[in-house]
């Protein structure tokens, strides 16, 4: 499979705005739910097989693999510029399979179903784009293409109290967004003044000659919008609300798409930028990621409702990552974007089974759930699996990010690692809480028809579809993690030692 002969095809663009082109006919085809349910599937389909050619046919290097750009507004200095390197990569390939996931597990979708597979596309394509986007304001807008349609998700398909969840949701993101847009408003003016060119390239932006107070002042502009969306302690609190409303599609892209576009925030922009301020913050950081670690895990113990308790999981997950990437080795970033990809699998599975738990019990409540184990055997052995590598077993996805991390961090903050290694004890007692409570015990007292019939509908097909490939990463990710670490290997180097890609 040899990609050099389709070098100036803009396959990047091919990828990015498929499905904005699927949105388009959704709303053409509105009027036909079916119509629109296979519109959504074929189209995520068309994606994921994309990126999986991509993902085998480009080369484990160093450097930018496959690159676009254009003029868009010369007058501004705004190119439409993309750039594809093995870390943006995975991030793609995991957006496009999550996806097709995300539509699957929403396909008996009955209010408005033409404008939901509309906005679950256009999500799409704004997530993919943050991850390919170069040119800061082609970054910032696709950046804030992600916020529509995930704000109305939760505030039109949600449950309960959707609207202040939604809203929650957009003030805490649009707060972080509003830093981060007057950062490069500034960065822009700064090095055009210097240089007289005027441009929102990142290498171009990277040249700037900044003082340390300003460097600084620019950074945590782009640190708030980035540690926001992550979330980092203490600025998690819109997440566990937006979990909890958001239905299965949100939940599914909020946790295993959107916190990673924080984190590579981070690592593409954030840090390259303004590295001597980046320096500086990572001992701030790494407190605050393990604060995160200890506290998400004390609350998600106390919880009742099962998407809270897997919610407040990922605020402890996301916590490590962050530790890993404050460690500043080669070790630990590896291990911290690996927990990344692997995160949102697991945590993305989760999700998919709560979701259809729901749709059997009419409950999300520990304190009404249990006995599946004995009515639902393939559901719950898929429960179990998940759950079990959300809280970091030996073998499963999770725990090979999580060691790396562990392993790299100890060599820079020997305390916090270790204090941070307690924290994954924490992890397995919240979720063999909910293991114990949704698995076994006698059968729950929730029901939608009546206790005789309602818990004996096992997986169907499309469930079948859905969780066999998931559960096959999580163990294949777990035992071979060398597919996802051998990508990003030459790109965090080039990171590490420079800043930046060349």
């Amino acid at each position: 499979m040899n990609l050099s002969a389709l070098t100036g095809f803009p396959l990047l663009s091919l990828v990015l705005w498929l499905p904005f082109l699927g949105t388009l006919l959704c709303l053409v085809f509105r009027h036909s739910a079916l119509a629109c349910r296979w519109l959504a599937l074929l189209t995520t389909l068309t994606v994921l097989i994309l990126v999986a050619w991509l993902f085998v046919g480009l080369p484990a290097e160093s450097g930018w693999l496959l690159k676009e750009d254009y003029a868009w507004i010369p007058s501004f200095g705004i190119r439409y510029s993309l750039a594809l390197d093995g870390i943006s990569l995975l991030m793609v390939a995991l957006t496009a399979l999550l996806q097709v996931a995300a539509v699957l597990i929403s396909w008996k979708q009955k209010q408005h179903p033409a404008l939901f597979y509309a906005l679950v596309l256009i999500l799409e394509t704004g997530i993919i784009g943050v991850f390919l986007a170069t040119d800061l304001i082609l970054f910032y807008l696709f950046w804030e293409l992600m916020l529509i349609p995930m704000l109305f998700l939760i505030g039109v398909w949600g449950h309960g109290n959707r609207v202040y969840a939604a809203l929650k949701f957009f003030f805490f993101t649009l707060a972080g967004s509003l830093c981060l847009l007057l950062s490069i408003i500034s960065l822009y003016l700064i090095h055009g003044e210097q240089t007289g060119v005027y441009s929102f390239a990142f290498e171009t932006l990277m040249q700037t000659q900044l003082s340390s107070g300003v460097e600084m002042l620019l950074y945590v502009g782009f640190l708030l919008a980035f540690v926001v969306k992550v979330p980092l302690f203490p600025f998690h609190t819109w997440l566990p609300d937006a979990h909890t409303e958001a239905p299965a599609a949100g939940s599914v892209d909020l946790a295993g798409l959107l916190l990673k576009t924080g984190i590579y925030g981070l690592i593409r922009f954030a840090f390259p930028l303004f590295p001597s301020a980046a320096q500086q913050s990572l001992p701030f950081l790494a407190v605050l990621a393990l604060i995160g670690i200890f506290y998400a895990a004390w609350i998600a113990y106390a919880q009742t409702d099962i998407k809270r308790v897997v919610a407040y999981s990922s605020v402890a997950h996301m916590g490590f990552v962050i530790l890993g990437l404050a460690a500043w080795n080669q070790l630990a970033w590896e291990g911290a974007l690996l927990l990344m990809v692997n995160h949102g699998v697991t945590t993305g599975g989760l999700f998919i089974l709560i979701a259809m738990l729901q749709d059997r019990t009419g409950s999300r409540d520990l304190r009404v759930l249990g006995g599946m184990w004995k009515t639902l055997p393939f559901f719950s052995a898929f429960f179990l699996l998940f759950c079990l590598a959300s809280l970091g077993l030996p073998g499963l996805s999770n725990f090979a990010g999580e060691i790396l991390v562990l392993l790299g961090a100890f060599s820079r903050w020997p305390l916090l690692a270790a204090l941070a290694a307690a924290g994954v004890v924490f992890s397995a007692a919240y979720m063999l809480r909910v293991v114990q409570g949704v698995l076994w015990g006698p059968l729950g007292q929730m029901c939608k028809i009546g206790e005789d019939d309602c818990l004996h509908e096992d997986l169907d097909r499309r469930e079948w579809l859905l969780l066999i490939p998931l559960a096959m990463l999580v163990i294949w990710l777990g035992i071979y993690p060398a597919p996802v670490l051998e990508p990003m290997s030459g790109p965090i180097s080039l990171l590490l030692q420079s800043g930046g890609l060349p």
